[in-house]
């Protein structure tokens, strides 16, 4: 393809532009540019597409020469701290739920439970996930809301690979037994929910 002399040079122009930055946002009448970051941590979705997400357990998922960093777990954009320095004190101090759900499967479940001080009350088999269990903790810590219990179980669905997640639920302080705290996440009772076959 031949182009006129005036073209190539604007040509030339877009090609230094893109070998030398980053991200940019061309505007009306000006234009935004960014550097290239230092460092970009991904991981692979589990997919037949190729797609990644930005994901590093151990530092900044972006970096940038002037010190500007980006953190993220599994794809979730997260404070340093979720990072660098988990604590029960900082996830439980934590309103935004998808940042305390990353901090709290960064450091794991166990590790935040100990950490937290909280108590076993009661386990039982979850009969709506054969295999599982179903574990009551005497509290769930967030010093801004009232009362409550942990329930911790396991997920009904495979994730895309082929885990299945632990997560915790907020459950009423009243109760006293998994299975009652279970079915009232369903509008159940604990005799309801026990006749439960499969949930998902």
């Amino acid at each position: 393809m031949r182009f006129a002399a005036d073209d190539v040079t604007q040509l030339e122009l877009w090609a230094a532009l893109a070998r030398s930055c980053g991200w940019w946002w061309p505007r009306e009448n000006v234009c935004v540019i960014a550097e290239r970051p230092l460092v970009v941590r991904t991981e692979r979705l589990p997919s037949d597409y190729g797609e990644a997400r930005l994901h590093n357990g151990s530092g900044p998922a972006m970096a940038f020469p002037d010190g500007w960093t980006v953190h993220a777990w599994h794809g979730t954009r997260v404070p340093p701290w979720v990072i660098d320095a988990p604590t029960a004190d900082r996830i439980t101090g934590e309103r935004n739920v998808e940042v305390r759900r990353c901090a709290i499967e960064h450091v794991g479940w166990t590790a935040f439970i100990e950490d937290a001080g909280l108590q076993l009350l009661a386990r039982a088999d979850d009969p709506g996930n054969p295999g599982s269990e179903l574990l009551l903790y005497d509290s769930w810590p967030e010093p801004w809301r009232a009362p409550a219990r942990l329930l911790l179980a396991v997920n009904g669905s495979v994730e895309r690979d082929g885990t299945r997640r632990r997560y915790g639920l907020r459950v009423p302080a009243g109760f006293d037994h998994p299975l009652d705290a279970a079915g009232w996440t369903y509008g159940l009772s604990g005799a309801q929910y026990a006749q439960l076959s499969r949930r998902t």
